[in-house]
């Protein structure tokens, strides 16, 4: 059984949030989640809420959960919609600030 959990419109760039779930695929959710807790990155701490309610939503109403078998199978950061803002520069010009946002999705699964 598989579970997602989905965090939209975070406000990093894409490949930021990438560096910090390039570490945790594959790995087994406590593992993920120590590798989190002393990840320096500020979005760490984000994505390891993400993966808590990822174990959560596996965890269903009914269904006894078995946290040790859990293990990330797919976590991903896509490009959300990308802010534009203008700074002032010298002799009238205008420069662009692209302020990158991104969706998170990470999928947890449970071994065989």
């Amino acid at each position: 059984m598989e579970a997602r959990a989905i965090a939209r419109y975070v406000q990093v760039s894409p490949t930021k949030v990438d560096r910090v779930l390039r570490q945790i695929r594959g790995a087994q959710v406590d593992r993920a989640q120590e590798i989190l807790a002393f990840n320096p990155q500020p979005i760490a701490k984000k994505v390891s809420k993400l993966l808590t309610s990822a174990v959560a939503n596996a965890g269903g109403k009914n269904e006894e959960l078995d946290a040790e078998r859990l293990f990330v199978k797919h976590a991903v950061a896509d490009s959300a919609p990308t802010l534009k803002r203008i700074r002032p520069r010298a002799q009238g010009r205008a420069n662009r600030i692209l302020k990158r946002s991104s969706h998170i999705t990470i999928i947890v699964e449970e071994k065989a």
